[in-house]
């Protein structure tokens, strides 16, 4: 089968979850809007095409079939790409596992737009330093000390008993943390071993490590999810 990905041009967003578990299983796979635009997300958001109503990218078109949310996505793809172990506890555990990086995920955002996703972050500076303090304060800590334990529950090198989506998605956090908040990060350095090896692991993958070298993967940005203020960052 050949999928469609159906995400906005210009930043990797909660797309790049799924784009990474293609381009690791090697899938036959087209990124709609990059070779067509944007404006072919939008019948999909407008109910004037079969199958399931997004209510935002991504989604993925799988023959007729339209599936949204990227945690669902990923559950759709797992066991079709031998992205999960197999068995119904391990894939409900991935699922769970991806809903809590999408949850971490929202957090991340609002960091830099903590009032309204439909304003400029330079309206919010003030709110997003307080709401960033706390954020690399208790919620960094908590989350990453979280899926550190998560790896160490696992074999001690993945989240579950072998490779699966979920070491993908642990690696873009990585990524996108180290490029938002890297003195933050570096601070976490000692408490999150596994995660720091784990990423390296993922991104020496063969079809991983060549996608990195690749014009496909987009260089983060200050339009996308995970944004590099100096203010939001500071040294201390």
């Amino acid at each position: 089968m050949r999928y469609e990905l159906y995400y906005w041009t210009g930043i990797q967003g909660r797309g790049e979850y799924v784009r990474l578990a293609l381009e690791d299983a090697g899938a036959d796979y087209i990124d709609v809007a990059r070779e067509r635009g944007d404006k072919a997300i939008m019948p999909f958001l407008r109910g004037k095409q079969g199958g399931a109503l997004p209510f935002a990218p991504p989604f993925l078109k799988a023959g007729r079939a339209v599936i949204a949310q990227t945690a669902t996505i990923l559950a759709y793809l797992g066991p079709r790409l031998g992205m999960v172990p197999g068995g119904l506890s391990a894939e409900i555990y991935a699922q769970q596992l991806q809903l809590t990086i999408a949850d971490f995920v929202v957090e991340i955002h609002d960091t830099h737009h903590p009032i309204a996703a439909s304003d400029y972050y330079e309206a919010q500076r003030g709110a997003a330093r307080e709401r960033t303090q706390v954020f690399r304060d208790e919620r960094l800590p908590k989350f990453l000390d979280y899926f550190e334990h998560v790896l160490e529950r696992g074999n001690g090198r993945q989240a579950l008993s072998r490779h699966s989506y979920v070491d993908l998605s642990l690696f873009q956090l990585i990524s996108g943390l180290d490029y938002a908040f890297p003195n933050a990060m570096r601070r976490m350095q000692k408490r999150i071993p596994r995660l720091r090896a784990l990423a390296e692991r993922i991104a020496e993958r063969p079809n991983i490590a060549a996608y990195l070298a690749s014009p496909r993967r987009i260089s983060f940005n200050e339009e996308g999810i995970f944004r590099h203020y100096p203010e939001l960052d500071p040294r201390r």
